[in-house]
């Protein structure tokens, strides 16, 4: 199954001129914030090979975000950590969604959503789809987006605390750095509400009490 563009003309064809397609990416990591995209495609230049980002390589993706760059409306948001621990990860992931629509250029006047789920605080006229990553070229080009913008963000922590293999496991609870954890301790990126985080600063407490 490949992406298409039948969702973005079913709306265009009720009346919605500038439909934006939303993703979020960085739900799962134990560390980093989580990342959502907007993009508002051309129906004219639609760059080719849009997927799903979890099922392009790197060397593509790299490729896409710059051809949507060119041809799209782009905006990209973040949730921190502080907010993903105050509101939870769903609440901030619906968090950075409506900031990345809110951050358009141009707007927008509907939005794909991907998932199951409306976000809360969303007035935009607006349909989820399920696995819209992979159904519907919008939310594809999001996911490249935020997917990339995130992992830079990653790259860029890893350089401020060596060790626990940011750069290549963007923070993900991976042998290395549940490792790290437990050897260099807990960082202010890590998300102290999640599990194993949680675990490690509670045996840690009960150690030192």
């Amino acid at each position: 199954m490949k992406p298409d563009f039948e969702f973005e003309r079913s709306a265009h064809a009720r009346g919605f001129v500038r439909v934006a397609g939303v993703d979020e990416v960085g739900r799962g990591p134990l560390a980093g914030p989580v990342t959502a995209a907007a993009v508002v495609l051309d129906p004219n230049h639609i760059p080719e090979g849009l997927n799903d980002s979890k099922k392009l390589t790197k060397k593509a993706r790299e490729r896409l975000y710059d051809e949507i760059m060119l041809v799209a409306d782009v905006s990209i948001a973040h949730a921190s950590v502080e907010e993903i621990e105050e509101l939870n990860i769903l609440r901030a992931s619906h968090l950075a969604m409506t900031r990345a629509l809110d951050g358009l250029k141009h707007g927008a006047d509907y939005a794909l959503i991907d998932g199951n789920m409306i976000p809360r605080d969303l007035t935009l006229p607006s349909e989820t789809i399920i696995k819209g990553d992979a159904r519907s070229q919008s939310i594809s080009a999001a996911s490249i987006m935020a997917k990339i913008c995130r992992d830079c963000v990653m790259l860029s922590l890893a350089q401020q605390h060596p060790g626990y293999g940011w750069e290549t496991n963007m923070g993900y609870g991976s042998k290395r750095h549940i490792e790290a954890l437990q050897n260099l301790g807990v960082t202010p990126h890590h998300r102290r509400l999640f599990k194993p985080i949680h675990n490690i600063l509670y045996q840690d407490k009960n150690l030192t009490d």
